[in-house]
């Protein structure tokens, strides 16, 4: 017996599994055969043919030919199920390359093939029976495809499938798989929505407009709509403007009109109720404020006209004094003038009530003249020779009744001993007489009497010999 079979016999002594009988009489341990790369294959033993030539074989199976890549939302950070759901990918790739079944055959050249196929059946049939046929829809597009994945994770991870925030998966990842099973993957979509005058920024996994309306709970009879609601959706998303239908109240004339609309503006809204504003006419709230459901909106009718007034101007007094007039007496040099202002006020009426007149411009029409007047500083003298001795007490109560400023009904004659203006001033009087003070008008008086006696007060001059 050669050395090769006392080796053979020992190996089989230890492990008394079969050994493939080589070209040479040797015998090969196909537990212990070395495994070739993936793709690579032993071809089958001729004569003449070194074992262990291999060959390159062409097949691929189905559920390796590339997919296109759908356009997908962008991600914070990469969200796919990778690295264990890989690494079992690459695992059950070498297990299709390597089963015992396809890697033993060609060993076994000079066994019954039935012997071989018994041997391996119970392997093979469990390898079998893990491969499970799936059908992944993903955004509305249905495909059915084989994988040995476990669960809905390691499938989606297997098709380069990834899932956002925003996206949704049927059932839930993780779930484990069965034959049979149907997995739906809806991609989110964002949509900028303006919602009867609210900005939001919201994701939907409708593929149209009247969908994610449905989704996102906005009540769409009535309402207005900035797109078509049969409008794709695509994966950019887009920008949607919607005003639904409300109850707002008008009050105009004394009467009350409910309407229902979509406007976007108070000022569309009274319209659609059939009131026209003219001229000022304005509303209780903003003609461009947005209409609420339920709100009461008030016409307000306005009538504006202007009114002109005129205001007299306080003239000013400057006082100046006068050493050739007596102290106390004051003379007018010149009389003073009010200014004149021209002043211009907004009168509005608001549904039939006058409201505060408001202030538009005020223009001087003429200024203000001040009035100048002479204040005396000269003393009094002390008496008058040959009058200081008479009653002027007396003749005064007579003639004015003891009044300094009393004028008489004519007008003519003032003080309390009713001079004229001619004879005041011919006393050295200036101005008018009962404008002066009381000491000065008995000066003065006392003068008189020197001059003409007591002529010039035929009915009271008795009095002064009292």
């Amino acid at each position: 017996m050669s050395n090769v079979h006392h080796l053979r016999d020992a190996q089989y002594a230890q492990n008394p599994e079969p050994l493939a009988h080589g070209a040479d009489d040797t015998y090969v341990d196909v537990h212990n055969a070395e495994t070739l790369a993936y793709g690579v294959y032993a071809a089958p033993w001729e004569q003449g043919t070194p074992l262990g030539t291999a060959y390159e074989d062409t097949y691929r199976p189905a559920y390796e030919s590339p997919e296109p890549t759908l356009p997908r939302q962008a991600y914070a950070g990469d969200e796919r199920v990778g690295g264990r759901a890989a690494r079992r990918r690459r695992t059950r790739e070498s297990e299709r390359s390597d089963s015992p079944m396809r890697r033993l055959l060609p060993l076994f050249p000079l066994l019954p093939q039935a012997l071989v196929v018994a041997f391996l059946a119970g392997g093979t049939t469990a390898f079998v029976a893990k491969d499970k046929a799936i059908e992944l829809t993903v955004d509305g597009k249905p495909r059915t495809l084989h994988t040995f994945a476990d669960d809905v994770s390691e499938l989606l991870a297997e098709e380069g499938v990834r899932i956002g925030a925003h996206d949704m998966v049927a059932p839930a990842p993780g779930t484990a798989l069965g034959n049979g099973d149907e997995i739906a993957v809806r991609y989110g979509r964002p949509v900028r929505l303006v919602l009867d005058g609210q900005r939001h920024e919201v994701w939907t996994t409708a593929h149209t407009v009247e969908e994610a309306l449905r989704q996102l709970g906005v009540r769409a009879e009535g309402a207005y709509l900035s797109v078509s609601r049969s409008q794709r959706i695509g994966r950019e998303g887009l920008a949607l403007d919607v005003r639904t239908e409300r109850a707002v109240t008008i009050m105009a004339d004394g009467r009350a009109r409910t309407v229902r609309t979509n406007a976007a503006t108070v000022r569309e809204a009274v319209e659609e109720a059939g009131i026209t504003l003219r001229g000022q006419d304005t509303t209780s709230v903003a003609l461009g404020s947005f209409p609420r459901d339920g709100q009461t909106i008030t016409v307000l009718r306005i009538t504006a006209m202007r009114e002109v007034r005129e205001e007299a101007i306080p003239f000013l007094v400057r006082r100046t004094e006068d050493p050739t007039l007596f102290r106390g007496t004051e003379v007018v040099e010149q009389a003073g003038q009010p200014g004149l202002l021209r002043v211009t006020y907004a009168l509005r009426t608001v549904n039939g009530v006058r409201q505060k007149p408001r202030h538009i411009r005020t223009e001087i029409v003429r200024e203000p003249r001040a009035q100048v007047v002479k204040v005396g500083t000269k003393p009094l003298p002390a008496s008058v020779r040959g009058a200081d001795h008479l009653d002027w007490q007396a003749l005064a109560v007579c003639e004015s009744g003891g009044r300094p400023d009393a004028v008489d009904p004519s007008g003519n004659y003032g003080g309390l001993y009713q001079f004229d203006t001619h004879t005041w001033h011919s006393l050295g009087g200036t101005g008018r007489p009962q404008d002066a003070p009381a000491s000065e008008q008995t000066f003065r008086a006392k003068k008189l009497y020197t001059r003409r006696g007591t002529a010039p007060w035929p009915h009271c001059g008795p009095h002064l010999q009292n």
